[in-house]
């Protein structure tokens, strides 16, 4: 149905009338943030992150992502139909959609990535997106890192109440006057040289890291449906 409604809304042009439709929709939706005057201080002083992110969890902060406009924010988006979508949308917030994914266009999109760091602070990075598995952190965001020397800054955003739709990540919208918190955690550093060995582990530890600090997140905030 998200497919249908995509191709709908870009063949009739009517992507500006969504995205102000789920601009004021998201108005229902209050924010709660934490730790994120560390972020911005961070960021202001002149250094950089790469923002991890599961994919499930992105519409959850479309609207608190308006604060970081100032960064203009790079953003990997797959080249689907969806992604043109997506990729409208960002340029809305602005930030700054780059094409491609693990699946198609990823070592183009990767370079991207990496010449936007150079450039600019931020980006952002759904780990185990855009086609799954759920709760499994690809390699790109390790590579990312390694390539341009900025750290991995993962967020945890959790909401007491949602729809799950019936995507392969159970996409989550919330519902109205639902709450939805979003919590910064420190930087992690990527050494520039790993071996096979070493860079999997690390790839693991960061996964493991993410996974039970959003479990932990949502069971504090009373959401039962979580990562697998």
């Amino acid at each position: 149905m998200i497919k249908e409604l995509s191709t709908f809304a870009i063949r009739h042009g009517l992507i500006p009338i969504a995205y102000w439709i789920l601009r004021l929709y998201l108005l229902m939706v209050r924010i709660r943030v934490f730790h994120e005057e560390e972020l911005l201080d961070h960021l202001r002083r002149g250094g950089k992150g790469i923002v991890a992110v599961w994919h499930q969890r992105i519409l959850l902060a479309v609207s608190y992502a308006r604060r970081f406009r100032e960064f203009t924010p790079a953003l990997m988006i797959s080249q689907s139909r969806d992604g043109d979508l997506i990729a409208d949308v960002s340029r809305r917030l602005n930030f700054r959609p780059v094409r491609g994914s693990s699946s198609r266009g990823g070592r183009e999109a990767l370079a991207a990535m990496v010449a936007e760091l150079s450039a600019h602070p931020l980006a952002v990075h759904a780990v185990d997106g855009p086609q799954g598995p759920r709760g499994l952190i690809k390699a790109g965001i390790i590579r990312m890192a390694q390539l341009s020397g900025v750290p991995i800054i993962p967020v945890y955003i959790s909401v007491n109440r949602a729809w799950i739709l019936r995507s392969w990540d159970r996409f989550l919208i919330p519902k109205p006057f639902s709450t939805v918190w979003v919590r910064w955690d420190e930087p992690i550093p990527v050494p520039a040289t790993l071996d096979n060995d070493v860079f999997e582990a690390l790839r693991l530890k960061i996964e493991k890291k993410m996974w039970d600090n959003q479990q932990g997140d949502d069971r504090k905030r009373g959401w039962g449906e979580t990562l697998p």
